[in-house]
């Protein structure tokens, strides 16, 4: 459909080509979103390749001390007259063989070979770590075995070094690769009859044309132990039956491959129906939750924008002192206000009983408005800024050729506020999607019928993984609980995003 075609829609017919437009594009943004993985998947193949490649040409063109610095890091560099560099390499080579040796071998091994042997030549299949001084039936093999707890590991302990025993490796290796990179440059420099630089001329370049590597060092290396190997522990937990039955160090849990999958998905009834329901009313709240701070916090900024509102900074400071108090406090005292009849302050001053946060609709829709009175004011502090650099010339010319307030409205203001807050509105759902907060301090997730596993009717997905956490111990299934929530909010804020206008046309209202 071309554009004369479009604007000679009536307005019901725009409405209901936009969102036709919308569903019947997210199959070829999908299409997109799995090409550009590909094409990402591509890249990375053809990185490891070409570096396969080098590595062999490096060595068969290399010096003695390039080609001895395959085997001793930074023996290339001491050769080619960068001793300091070359025993920074020859350092971090001893002390990563030492951990090995000392340590890491050891995790490794226990992972990989899914055996841990115990005294007397006992062994336990498909077990990480430990087992505790009682029989214990295999769930993989169906054996039973009695094994001394004394002589095994931690299971979380085995996890973990492994886990961190992987990354070190990854990190070794690229250092591994810079020092043959590093070798074989000095001695191109050395062959052109140049000296190459020095160790303190080197240190001198981080704090010169290199020095966003060195701000960058420590964050990176805070985000790497600090949310990159939980992020690791926590894929690997989700194929293991961690749960309140499997707690070390006086029991271990082991591999169970995709059993927990199966679980949330299709094998247990009790779990697969909680999660079908949780998932459905978790996307139900994050769509009214988003849509009605949006709509609302706009509505309001072009209520306090009027022309003809006098006290405009009275009003903004009023409505942002609601976002000033902290969020729990105000979720706490709302939770008081509505409660049941004896504990709320509403039915006791009415003299009723109406059940704000037990009943599962009227708690559902409570959340709902309660999340409108939390939530508005940052929209409308957002908009309030927009709508003033909206110039003043497009309403002008607007008005001249007979257009109204709505057409306004629905042709300069919407149009440049939906525009310029796509990212912001999308980054809302996702916060919705995982606003722990309000669910938790207003409802606690209920109520709780029997019917749902360790769950209530307005838990979203994660206060039911907190509560599989922290109160049931079920780390197993709040990790898969984990993985399908971080691929539901990765994935659609990729396909949404490059949807909207703001991805596809980014000079349009330069």
């Amino acid at each position: 459909m071309n554009y004369l075609d479009y604007v000679q829609m009536t307005r019901g017919q725009k409405i209901a080509y936009n969102i036709k437009s919308f569903f019947t594009g997210i199959p070829g943004a999908f299409a997109k979103l799995f090409k550009m993985i590909g094409i990402v998947l591509k890249a990375i193949f053809s990185f490891i390749g070409n570096g396969f490649k080098n590595y062999g040409k490096t060595f068969t063109s290399g010096d003695a001390g390039t080609k001895l610095s395959y085997l001793i890091m930074g023996a290339g560099s001491m050769m080619h007259k960068q001793l300091g560099k070359g025993l920074i390499f020859l350092a971090i080579q001893a002390a990563y063989f030492y951990y090995m040796f000392s340590t890491g071998w050891t995790y490794i091994s226990k992972i990989y070979s899914m055996n841990v042997e115990v005294e007397k030549g006992m062994f336990v299949d498909g077990a990480i770590g430990a087992i505790p001084p009682q029989y214990e039936i295999d769930p993989m093999f169906g054996t039973q075995k009695i094994v001394n707890l004394d002589t095994l590991d931690d299971s979380n302990r085995v996890l973990l070094y492994f886990a961190m025993t992987v990354m070190l490796t990854i990190a070794f290796f690229a250092l591994y690769i810079t020092n043959i990179k590093s070798a074989y440059k000095s001695q191109q420099i050395i062959a052109e009859g140049k000296t190459p630089i020095n160790g303190i001329e080197e240190l001198k370049m981080f704090l010169d044309e290199r020095f966003h590597v060195t701000l960058l060092a420590l964050p990176i290396l805070l985000l790497i132990v600090f949310t990159i190997l939980p992020i690791v522990f926590t894929i690997f937990m989700a194929f293991t039956n961690y749960d309140k039955q499997h707690q070390p160090p006086g029991n271990i849990y082991w591999w169970v491959g995709f059993n927990n999958f199966a679980d949330v998905f299709y094998s247990n009834p009790e779990k697969n129906q909680t999660f079908g329901k949780i998932l459905v009313w978790t996307f139900v709240w994050a769509v009214f939750a988003t849509f009605t701070n949006y709509i609302f916090g706009i509505i309001l900024a072009l209520l306090i924008n009027k022309k003809t509102i006098r006290f405009k900074a009275f009003w903004r400071t009023m409505f942002v002192i609601t976002a000033a108090v902290p969020q729990f406090v105000t979720l706490l005292c709302m939770r008081m206000i509505l409660g049941d009849s004896g504990t709320g302050a509403i039915n006791n001053l009415l003299g009723t009983n109406y059940p704000f946060l037990s009943d599962v609709t009227w708690a559902r829709c409570t959340v709902i408005i309660v999340n409108m009175w939390v939530g508005i004011p940052y929209t409308m502090l957002i908009s309030s800024g927009l709508l003033m650099n909206i110039p003043e010339d497009l309403y002008e010319s607007a008005r001249i050729d007979g257009a109204n307030a709505v057409q306004q409205f629905t042709k300069i203001t919407f149009p440049y506020i939906f525009f310029v807050t796509t990212p912001y509105l999308i980054s809302s759902f996702v916060g919705n999607i995982n606003n722990f907060n309000v669910i938790y301090f207003l409802t606690g997730g209920g109520p709780s019928p029997t019917s749902y596993y360790k769950s209530g009717q307005t838990d979203l997905l994660v206060t039911w993984l907190y509560k599989l956490t922290k109160v049931n111990s079920d780390f197993n299934l709040s990790a898969v609980l984990g993985i399908i929530i971080f691929v539901i909010c990765a994935t659609g804020s990729l396909i949404t995003f490059n949807m909207s206008k703001a991805s596809k046309n980014e000079e349009e209202f330069s």
